[in-house]
């Protein structure tokens, strides 16, 4: 498959604003008191809820950095096809 560099570059786009988006779910995850068993934040058990969530984050991250790999190499594949 040829990618042009405008599809690469968002695809680089998306592996970016993934890591920016994520990351902050997650701190919100963590500091919502249905993640924990006792309601407090890191204390207790964790719930369900958390786990759930932390395997979407997780996920989403992996996709993410596959996406935005992806786009790079493609960014790079564009530039030697257009040098004489």
């Amino acid at each position: 498959m040829v990618l042009s560099r405008g599809w690469a570059l968002f695809l680089v786009g998306v592996g970016i604003w993934t890591w920016v988006i994520w990351p902050r779910f997650a701190v919100a995850i963590w500091k919502d008191p249905r993640s924990w068993a006792s309601g407090t934040v890191a204390e207790g058990a964790a719930t369900s809820f958390l786990w759930v969530h932390a395997l979407l984050i997780a996920a989403s991250l992996a996709i993410g950095t596959t996406v935005g790999v992806l786009g790079i190499r493609a960014w790079f594949a564009a530039r030697r096809r257009q040098s004489p």
